[in-house]
């Protein structure tokens, strides 16, 4: 989406300008005294209705895995760090700057005085005891392995371990209550987005006692959590629900920074009906508009409209016999107009994205240019090149014709772009026949788990700021692989890139745009498609919408209805 710097900087210079306004009064010169604003602020209602686009899949911060549930959980939990307003990961259950070794490997955090939503004290044992949990094979967490693995000391043996079938012991993850209120956090290397990264979802504590007095029962509604964030579930029916209610945490240690006191949340996957939902008033936030209804919005200045690092790619599962084939993969990834794509059937401000680590997120330590710039573009469009790839790949498969399951989504931009893509393919590819099955967006992530797929549509926002956040999804075997590709010089690059260069910017720089060479340039793994633009209409009472470019995708800390 960000096609250089100066766009992600001038998204940033528009939401900053719109804080700056808030804070003004908009522009009004009207003198009020402060009796007047205190009494004018008690009128007026806290309660802000969001629209979203898909239910929340998971409210376990071990077992997410989704922008849905870190979005859901940033808003009710709270780690070591929090995203603010201006993208930067700031402290949040930690108290002040941590102590760090010589060699950049132990971290000694002490944590603030703060409690659970049931009053229980929020101590150094809570993080100890859901980082184990996150790691611990037994749990089967999603994500919690692919977070830890080559950054957490330990966390890579633990699964070793499980996979050999061998005992482990959940006490050698490099994490440590040293007392109730210090944690002692020991790295497998050098990590230079460590606070960013701790500002994820994957890291946030749990308390031990609640959760093992749950048991299977922990997330699966309002009343099975706790909540040591912003906001607390207060009316959540569990993963089916299509709405649900937040209100404000009276427990939470920075409470009196949060205006809001209820958050309607309602999913409407109907884009036009989102935007009726706003003009009636029944919605002051929407999910992000279809490109059907940005136009319909263009210059209004209630449409905030952002750049995100975020890619949508065709993933090809080649545990299918065709897309182990390399000439079939690159036919298929070269065969789609991916311009014509953003340009008229998304319409939205999206760019074609010909590269699997983003324009405008991360530039080079020395030279400071865009990891874009040394790399280009890659896997572009050219439909004649690609039918002599697909004749070729048909030949040594000796077959005429191929039958594919397409996966996809459910939301009507889903269906659109999916209808695209599959008309794209099946005429430029002849003897291509593609089955598209829409489901929803927890179903696609269960099939994605168990590779039930051969193509799949899917994003990837970055979870940290580092192009490492993209570049270790392709690793051998990596949790969110998936796709069965693998590549040894792939492998040696990225472990190259978290070891041999972890104390040299530049050189792992290097080693990151290189792999992104090999598994599209070379081996033609995954089609790209587009980098995402974002389009959601806030109403003029709400002040302090804050979204992110990592992580989860909005903040409500900071909201407060005028």
């Amino acid at each position: 989406m960000k096609k250089s710097k100066l766009f992600l900087l001038l998204a940033l210079s528009l939401v900053l300008s719109m804080f700056l306004a808030a804070c003004n009064g908009g522009g009004d010169t009207t003198t009020e005294t402060e009796g007047d604003k205190d009494t004018a602020e008690e009128t007026v209602a806290q309660e802000l209705k969001v629209l979203e686009t898909s239910e929340i899949p998971s409210m376990d911060s071990v077992m997410a895995q989704d922008a849905a549930s870190f979005t859901a959980l940033a808003n009710t939990m709270e780690g070591l760090y929090r995203l603010d307003q201006e993208q930067n990961a700031v402290p949040g259950m930690a108290d002040g700057e941590p102590e760090v070794s010589e060699d950049g490997l132990v971290y000694t955090v002490k944590l603030k005085e703060a409690k659970w939503s049931n009053g229980d004290p929020v101590t150094a044992d809570d993080f100890v005891f859901a980082w184990q949990r996150a790691i611990d094979p037994a749990t089967a967490s999603p994500y919690g392995p692919y977070m830890m693995e080559g950054k957490i000391k330990g966390a890579k043996e633990i699964t070793a371990a499980a996979a050999e079938k061998k005992e482990y012991d959940l006490n050698t993850l490099g994490i440590k209550a040293i007392d109730e209120k210090t944690l002692e956090i020991t790295l497998e290397k050098p990590v230079p987005y460590f606070e960013s990264l701790m500002a994820f979802g994957s890291f946030y504590p749990q308390n031990r006692k609640f959760v093992e007095e749950q048991g299977d029962k922990y997330a699966t509604s309002h009343d099975t959590l706790l909540y040591n964030g912003p906001f607390v579930m207060t009316n959540w029916g569990g993963t089916t629900a299509t709405d649900w209610t937040m209100g404000k945490n009276a427990e939470y240690w920075d409470a009196e920074t949060v205006s809001l006191e209820t958050i309607q949340y309602n999913v409407l996957k109907d884009p036009q009906a989102a935007a009726n939902a706003y003009e009636t008033g029944e919605a002051d936030i929407t999910g992000k508009l279809a490109s059907d209804i940005v136009p319909q919005y263009e210059g209004d200045p209630n449409l905030v409209k952002w750049l995100e690092p975020t890619i949508f790619w065709i993933k090809m599962n080649q545990q299918n016999e065709a897309l182990a084939n390399e000439n079939i993969r690159r036919a298929i990834a070269t065969a789609f107009n991916k311009e014509d794509l953003a340009t008229s059937i998304l319409n939205n401000g999206s760019v074609p994205a010909n590269y699997a680590v983003p324009a405008g997120f991360v530039n080079h330590p020395d030279t400071g240019e865009d990891f874009r710039e040394a790399n280009g573009d890659l896997l572009t469009y050219n439909v004649e090149e690609a039918k002599k790839l697909w004749e070729q790949g048909l030949k040594e498969l000796g077959t005429d014709s191929v039958e594919l399951v397409y996966l996809g989504g459910d939301t009507e931009t889903s269906k659109k772009t999916d209808a695209y893509i599959k008309d794209q393919l099946e005429k430029n590819l002849p003897g291509l026949t593609i089955d598209v099955q829409s489901v929803p967006f927890s179903v696609r992530l269960d099939r994605d788990v168990k590779m039930d797929y051969d193509l799949q549509f899917a994003g990837w926002g970055p979870d940290y700021q580092d192009a490492i956040s993209f570049s270790d999804l392709w690793i051998t075997d990596g949790g969110n692989n998936k796709m069965a590709y693998s590549n040894e010089q792939y492998d040696k690059l990225l472990e190259d890139a978290q070891y041999t260069y972890a104390t040299e910017p530049a050189k792992r720089f290097e080693a990151l745009q290189q792999a992104e060479k090999i598994v599209l340039e070379e081996d033609a793994a995954l089609a790209p498609v587009y980098q995402r633009s974002s389009n959601v209409l806030v109403a003029d009472k709400v002040e302090g919408f804050t979204y992110h470019f990592i992580g989860p995708e909005y903040s409500y800390k900071w909201v407060k209805i005028k």
